[in-house]
């Protein structure tokens, strides 16, 4: 019976597991990449905000690690005329050629900060910077003492909608509005971002903003760091914030009213419930703004080991940024998002250069500026380094440490790189659900538009530390950590090794 099974066993395993040495799997190691997470996720890095110098260190980490292994630079013609560290850096600090310049407003939170609740002309209390309140990541600077006004959603439909502005005198005060938008109103407000409702309350003549996340919500969110603000224009004076629910408690005390009950008004009668809250607040912030700076996309190249299928390209990504720091107080380590999903990239990277080469080409490359609107994958998408009529799939790596199963996400968009995709977990551990989607997600929506075949690769139940100061190193489940990439490598590998071929993208 034994021998009978071992024969069974033998005529199940895939011939690309006969041809290849999946030794390869061996140089992966989940201490390897807690080295390369701790350091991205070091406050030396200040939370790698794109634009920023933090940002640039750890993009020029990762580049010298592509160096080290072999790897051929991406990119070999752009080098700006300067940097976040002068014109004396061009030629000597950094690895250019393993960037891929790009502009992006970045926005520096100097301090002080301060948001305080204020009664007779005296602070009654003082909330702290990232536990009580965080900045949001584009606020403008300026300072404001005036009563607070309770404005629902912060929505201003003009044209015979919903209105938290109708009846309602801002002018001079501090506005706060939910920041997250109405479920009820059948999607017309879903688009609706933080931008658009700091200008609704700027044009009604408030002096700042303050946003307060659902209360009803089954787990209202935390005050989290976030660059995710919208594409209107920056307000430079205008400051914005968002407060934890229990220090918004404090400005309607009194009121008749709680938190909870002035969304549940709402929320049944689907019609404003705009009320001045009688409280005071003080908040200063300080912060430099720079429309233009610059970022770079970290791209390396190994080339492919057969003649023909070398000039095939697969794509394996990550973003290497996350949300920066505030005020020299708090910063943002992004250990799970994403310095994981990055040194998982920089491991396959050292994989597949140490063991059996590839027959097809890949580029291994870190986006910047996911954390603000995938602006660093749109990017490379309309810019890219290799042709895309070349490309035959991409990988993507997006909180991949943290939780307790795997994800293989996009499979409705390419059934047959999923369906590899799963056979190859059946064969290794099998710990990847059912659960996928269609259109990309993250990273992977631009190529996803160009008609590129990819696999997201995540983490289930993966968000506990979302942008939040507690996103550190020892959260991480380094077991899983290291079961999803020695699994994408063997998913990888048989793409890489020419066992698909390119599908047409299910729209």
């Amino acid at each position: 019976m034994k021998k009978i099974f071992i024969l069974l066993l033998l005529i199940s395993v895939p011939l690309y597991a006969q041809r290849r040495d999946f030794s390869g799997i061996d140089y992966i190691s989940a201490n390897d990449m807690l080295k390369t997470v701790e350091y991205l996720s070091s406050e030396s890095l200040e939370g790698r905000a794109g634009g920023s110098i933090g940002y640039f260190l750890a993009a020029d980490y990762m580049a010298k690690e592509f160096l080290k292994l072999g790897l051929k630079p991406g990119i070999s013609n752009q080098i700006p005329k300067t940097t976040p560290y002068g014109n004396d850096d061009i030629q000597g600090r950094f690895n250019y050629k393993f960037f891929q310049y790009f502009n992006v407003e970045y926005n520096d939170i100097t301090g002080p900060v301060k948001f305080n609740l204020i009664n007779d002309n005296k602070i009654a209390r003082k909330y702290k910077l990232g536990t009580d309140f965080i900045c949001r990541g584009y606020t403008g600077s300026g300072y404001a003492n005036a009563q607070v006004v309770f404005c629902g959603y912060g929505i201003a439909d003009d044209e015979g909608g919903y209105n938290d502005y109708n009846n309602i005198d801002v002018n001079g005060k501090i506005v706060m509005v939910f920041k997250q938008n109405p479920g009820w109103a059948n999607g017309r407000y879903n688009n609706y971002s933080i931008r658009k409702k700091a200008w609704n309350a700027y044009d009604k003549g408030a002096v700042a903003i303050i946003y307060v996340s659902l209360p009803n919500d089954k787990n209202p969110q935390k005050p989290i760091g976030s660059v995710m603000d919208g594409e209107e224009p920056h307000l430079s004076g205008f400051p914005m914030i968002h407060a934890d629910l229990n220090a918004a408690e404090d400005f309607v005390l009194k009121t008749r009213y709680t938190m909870k009950e002035l969304q549940t008004v709402i929320d049944e009668k689907k019609s404003p419930n705009s009320i001045e809250l009688l409280t005071t607040a003080e908040i200063e912030i300080n912060a430099k703004y720079k429309p233009d700076a610059y970022t770079v996309n970290v791209a390396a190249i190994l080339e492919g080991s057969d003649a023909q299928l070398k000039n095939e390209y697969i794509i394996i990504c990550a973003h290497l940024d996350h949300v920066g720091q505030q005020a020299g107080e708090v910063y943002f380590p992004g250990a799970n998002d994403n310095a994981s999903g990055s040194a998982a990239v920089l491991e396959l990277a050292r994989a597949f250069s140490k063991g059996e080469k590839p027959k097809r080409s890949i580029l291994f490359i870190l986006y910047s500026n996911e954390e603000s609107g995938l602006q660093g994958s749109k990017f490379y998408a309309e810019n890219p380094l290799v042709p895309l009529e070349n490309t035959v799939a991409a990988f993507n790596f997006d909180c991949v440490a943290y939780g307790d199963g795997i994800t293989l996400g996009n499979g409705l968009s390419n059934p047959a790189l999923w369906n590899l995709a799963k056979q190859t977990d059946s064969l290794y551990k099998g710990q990847s659900g059912n659960i996928t989607w269609k259109g990309g997600g993250a990273d992977l929506e631009h190529l996803y538009k160009k008609n590129i075949p990819g696999i997201y690769f995540v983490t289930t139940n993966s968000y506990a530390h979302l942008h939040l100061p507690s996103d550190k190193p020892e959260t991480l489940n380094l077991s899983l950590y290291e079961d999803i990439t020695k699994l994408a490598y063997l998913i990888i590998s048989r793409v890489a090794d020419g066992e698909y071929q390119k599908e047409e993208v299910l729209k």
